[in-house]
């Protein structure tokens, strides 16, 4: 039996989850308890989702033990998305602006269970993050960038697509790279184009190549960040080697 299928089990025997629950977080800590946390997912309804959103960054700062049940809320959503609660999408998105990083976590999450139910859905609302703020694009590269949702060659162009739109904003905004959104985006994209040239690379990697060759230094950061990944060593050895020999203003 699962850690998660454990937990499941005791709290369908509990009337009241939120003592268990902030006690059994794992936070304050490095690593909140998502084992738990996708238990509630599984056994909450949206009542319970609700009122855990409440869960603000007054109410919950980061690192709080507050913040796992606003986290909990969140994929909460994802889980009611994909089973056809469409009208709570908005709300997702506007999580994803949250000032707390464990709450933009767990919006990728939630956005990945709605892939994984529907992906031409995820790709819709990742073309929509796509044009928001910072951290809005950011939620739609940590969305897709995801192996498991990435098996599909014909979604290869709009994956990629998208990930060139976003890259393109970082590499004409440079004159914000201090603001904090901007340096969640650039570390975003530092690990998401290896997942997506890794699960397209007949078409990722001439993309990626040329993103090599852009005159902003952030953005050539970014591709040799994710030249350092050991999923694109074990995908071709050769061609990471090549890459990384480019001139390279560090």
């Amino acid at each position: 039996m699962s850690k998660m299928q454990v937990y499941c089990d005791k709290l369908r025997n509990m009337r009241d989850w939120d003592d268990y629950l902030l006690q059994n977080s794992g936070l304050p800590g490095p690593r909140g308890n998502l084992e738990l946390m996708m238990a509630v997912v599984r056994e909450g309804d949206k009542k319970l989702f609700d009122r855990y959103l409440g869960y603000n960054e007054q109410a919950a700062p980061e690192n709080s033990p507050g913040v796992f049940l606003a986290m909990c809320g969140t994929v909460g959503y994802g889980r009611l998305i994909a089973e056809g609660d469409h009208q709570l999408l908005p709300v997702l998105r506007g999580l994803a602006s949250d000032n707390r990083w464990r709450v933009r976590e767990a919006v990728a999450i939630a956005y990945q269970i709605v892939g994984e139910h529907d992906f031409e859905m995820l790709l819709s609302e990742a073309e929509i993050l796509e044009e928001g703020n910072p951290l809005e694009k950011r939620a739609a590269v940590a969305a897709l960038c995801e192996p498991k949702l990435l098996k599909n060659r014909n979604d290869a162009y709009r994956v990629l697509e998208i990930m060139y739109y976003i890259t393109r904003w970082l590499a004409d905004n440079a004159q914000v790279s201090k603001t904090e959104e901007y340096r969640v985006l650039k570390k975003g994209l530092a690990y998401g184009w290896s997942v997506a040239v890794a699960a397209f690379p007949c078409e990722g990697k001439p993309v990626f190549e040329k993103w090599l060759e852009n005159s902003s230094r952030e953005v050539r950061w970014v591709m040799k960040e994710n030249l350092k990944k050991k999923r694109l060593l074990k995908l071709d050895p050769i061609w990471v080697e090549k890459c990384s020999k480019r001139p390279y203003d560090n």
